[in-house]
């Protein structure tokens, strides 16, 4: 834990190169750790080998220390920690909170939400493939740093799935676990995971009630010229470590703070320019978005 409590941390998943995107998300959880004087961590979320690079993990960690971001302790790999995962899910069990499903995905085609087929037992002659975790009632809210005030309604999501049927651990489980593990109590990431929020309250609340996150804050997604969101599954251009003046000035004007009196900074010094932008960092600035972006150059815009 740091001086002032703060942990936060940046948790890609290694399947491919960092994008502005992925820069935006790390540049600002890394200003927001170092304004309120506390710690930053790296993990690196490799659950899901079928999509992940080969060398990506380590690539993304060289690009991160070439623009400066430098992180606090050992960078936690997901795939090193199934016997957690193991537990928590056992005493999810315990609690009557996970139930197993037989549902194949053809059989749940056009449900917007698990209608619960299987939450109350098993239908005779079948087996289960994943675990859900029981999600159909009450309502999930906080106050977003960025997105302001949030409401979820839990029968609008329904029951999600924490150990998938092919055997690997869903993300919404890992990643509360791994939090909590962390003493991570502070998030900040892409608006995108907004509706990944509502499900991690009710799995933190199962698993560490004591130990609530007390700061969220949801940034602005970038997206392309067709408004999808800019990813390696979209395309995107990878970063490129020999701009990395222009991208992180690019990275903190997406996120609304002032570049201009940094554009005449030495902009190889990539650590003295995230140090000044951590100082006057000011988290009421970031926009809610959505973002266009298409790339240096071209500038961003509202969408």
């Amino acid at each position: 834990m740091s001086e002032s409590g703060y942990v936060g941390r940046f948790a890609p998943s290694p399947t491919g190169r960092l994008h502005m995107g992925s820069l935006v998300a790390a540049v600002a959880s890394w200003c927001d750790a170092r304004y309120h004087g506390g710690r930053w961590l790296v993990r690196m979320e490799d659950l899901d080998p079928p999509r992940e690079v080969p060398g990506a993990a380590d690539d993304i960690l060289r690009t991160l220390e070439s623009f400066g971001l430098h992180w606090d302790d050992e960078v936690v790999f997901q795939s090193r920690r199934h016997e957690h995962y193991l537990a928590a899910l056992q005493e999810l069990h315990e609690q009557g909170r996970v139930f197993p499903c037989a549902c194949s995905r053809k059989e749940l085609s056009g449900q917007s939400v698990y209608p619960g087929h299987c939450r109350d037992g098993l239908s005779p002659g079948r087996t289960g493939r994943s675990e859900r975790f029981s999600f159909h009632a009450g309502t999930w809210s906080w106050q977003d740093a960025v997105q302001g005030a949030q409401v979820f309604d839990a029968k609008l999501l329904g029951d999600f799935v924490v150990r998938r049927a092919d055997g690997l651990w869903a993300y919404q489980l890992a990643v509360v676990v791994d939090d909590i593990a962390q003493g991570v109590n502070a998030i900040v990431r892409g608006a995108d995971l907004l509706d990944s929020t509502p499900r991690q309250l009710a799995l933190r609340a199962a698993l560490a009630p004591e130990f609530p996150v007390s700061h969220w804050a949801h940034l602005p997604i970038l997206v392309n010229a067709e408004d999808q969101k800019l990813s390696k599954q979209t395309l995107a251009a990878p970063i490129d470590p020999e701009q990395g003046g222009s991208h992180l000035l690019s990275a903190l004007e997406i996120l609304g703070q002032p570049v201009e009196d940094l554009r005449g900074e030495d902009q190889g010094n990539l650590e003295e320019l995230l140090n000044r932008a951590a100082a006057r960092w000011d988290i009421r600035k970031v926009p809610m978005g959505p973002i266009h972006w298409q790339g240096e150059g071209q500038g961003a815009g509202r969408a």
